[in-house]
């Protein structure tokens, strides 16, 4: 089957929703689309991920629905991971932090049974709990879509925004690699980035958003013709008048030796 390509959002549209979020989840955006961080993965990220000192965050837990019921669980592939984390979202993190200070909540691991945990996480609703997926998609994520405009606002009376299956919250994914791939960063580097199993996953989904390589071979190449034009030529023998080579001086080498040389 073919498959639909992702046209990635403006910066301008991410900066517009992301304003548009509310306040206790607007640095949740930003975190999003600063380190590619998938929806539950936001939901499920705890203080104990942020190492403000080697400036990355640890991608090690995201919070899912299993039967309807919310469970910390290993992140998508479980695939763990560690990604850079730039200076403008460290300081959000912070401002965040100092407003809306870190709550522990505690949920089962993997299965609804399984055993409790706790963490201390970053982004709960107003009653501190975990941001259940269902409630922030209909009305949160997509109150942020109206505000913007990406999608109409509500009707009147209405209980439910208009559909938006091609804007959730994973287009602040496609947007950061967009801008990635865009600054020049390797497929490889992208795929462990977004925690990916496989880097040709990574390159067919993205390919079409990679810089142009004619541009670059041709930049390469102008770089390359305008060194060589100004390195100085290499000396040469003059020739005589009658356009005859000079006689060869002698070399002080017996015929024999110059020969066996």
């Amino acid at each position: 089957m073919t498959k639909k390509k992702v046209i990635p959002w403006s910066l301008e549209r991410v900066h517009m929703v992301t304003s548009a979020l509310p306040r206790r989840f607007h640095a949740g955006g930003k975190l999003s689309f600063g380190c590619g961080l998938r929806q539950g993965e936001v939901f499920g990220f705890a203080e104990d991920q942020i190492d403000f000192k080697r400036g990355v965050v640890h991608v090690n837990r995201q919070i899912k629905l299993v039967r309807s019921k919310m469970v910390f669980a290993l992140p998508k592939g479980n695939r763990l991971r560690t990604v850079p984390m730039p200076e403008a979202l460290a300081e959000a993190l912070k401002a965040h932090t100092k407003e809306f200070p870190p709550v522990e909540v505690t949920l089962p691991w993997a299965e609804p049974d399984g055993e409790k945990r706790t963490f201390r996480l970053l982004f709960t609703d107003e009653q501190a709990r975990a941001y259940h997926r269902s409630i922030v998609n209909q009305y949160t994520w997509k109150g942020a879509l109206a505000a913007a405009g990406v999608i109409p606002p509500r009707e009147k009376g209405s209980p439910r925004f208009a559909a938006a299956p091609e804007d959730d919250m994973h287009a602040y994914l496609h947007a950061s690699a967009s801008v990635l791939l865009d600054a020049g960063e390797s497929i490889k580097a992208l795929s462990e980035y977004l925690g990916h199993s496989d880097p040709g996953f990574t390159l067919r989904t993205y390919t079409h958003l990679m810089p142009n390589s004619e541009s670059r071979t041709r930049r390469a190449m102008d770089a390359a013709l305008a060194q060589a034009g100004t390195t100085a030529p290499p000396a040469t023998a003059p020739e005589d008048p009658e356009g005859t080579a000079p006689e060869a001086k002698p070399s002080g080498m017996c015929p024999g030796c110059a020969l066996a040389a």
